[in-house]
């Protein structure tokens, strides 16, 4: 038993030299803790080299080919990055990272087995997911959950920095972070026929152009970002609890009440556009 233990121990070492891996030491039950980063960039990796207990570091393995996150430690200190690589699921997830949490560019139809404490961003962008159940739901900085094929907001976290749901198949914001701290929120390009759900809390920059609704928060007076996204900056808000207050957008997004409108144009102090054209509203 002494010598198959020495064998493994000057495997592990013989592998912990290969990778460049520091300031280790290896634990009963074979794991390897470090402190220290990981970089396991673009190894062309099909499993992780070795099982991991504890890093403080970050823990990079981006741009490879694993399909299961076996042998990933079970904390990180620092971030967390698996993206570009075949994962359809997150199951042996470590269970908390201190930096960003980067899983984007994968297979994942689900984040179940997710980190659920993330103390940076959390990145789960350009995956097939459909639903947002089982996202860590402590989140320090931004989330990202851009081109995907959600339908609803349902499951994030209720408190980001700045929130991104773009490139998706949403028709409402129900669900969406009660309190986004950060100073962008983009919901661009989804099918949005209404504004519930839009955050309780949020003074910032809103992209939102590539939907129905967008036309009529065109309306305000709104000034063009770079050519892309739509600012509305401190009214944004106002704006958004009054047309929902006044009931502007009836029958499920597609019939517009003028006059509830125009009421919301006095109560601003704004000037009513001369001409109100919403060619993908019934205008009453």
């Amino acid at each position: 038993m002494k010598f198959i233990k020495l064998y493994k121990n000057f495997k592990i070492i013989s592998t912990c030299k290969n990778y460049d891996i520091k300031n280790y030491t290896i634990n009963k039950d074979g794991t390897v803790d470090v402190d220290d980063h990981i970089n396991l960039y673009s190894k062309k990796l099909i499993k992780l080299p070795l099982k991991f207990g504890n890093v403080s570091g970050d823990f990079d393995f981006e741009r490879n080919l694993l399909t299961t996150l076996e042998g990933v430690p079970k904390s990180v200190g620092g971030y967390f990055n698996c993206m570009n690589n075949k994962l359809s699921i997150l199951k042996g997830c470590p269970k908390s990272v201190g930096g960003s949490f980067y899983c984007s560019k994968n297979k994942l139809t689900t984040l179940e087995g997710c980190s659920q404490s993330v103390g940076g961003n959390f990145y789960c962008g350009e995956n097939k997911l459909t639903t947002l159940d089982c996202c860590p739901q402590s989140v320090g900085g931004s989330f990202y959950c851009n081109a995907n094929q959600l339908t609803t907001l349902k499951g994030c976290p209720q408190s980001v920095g700045s929130f991104d749901c773009s490139s998706n198949y949403l028709t409402t914001l129900e669900g969406c972070p009660k309190w986004i701290g950060g100073n962008e929120f983009h919901c661009s390009s989804n099918r949005l026929k209404d504004l519930y759900g839009f955050p309780e809390l949020f003074d910032g920059y809103v992209y939102y152009h590539n939907n129905p609704v967008s036309e009529i928060l065109d309306l305000f007076d709104v000034g063009l970002i770079d050519g892309v996204g739509n600012r509305i900056g401190n009214r944004i808000g106002k704006v958004i609890d009054l047309l929902n207050e006044y009931g502007v957008i009836q029958q499920d997004g597609k019939v517009v009440i003028l006059d509830r409108l125009e009421e919301i144009f006095y109560t601003l102090n704004m000037e009513i556009p001369k001409e109100i054209k919403l060619k993908n509203y019934e205008v009453y």
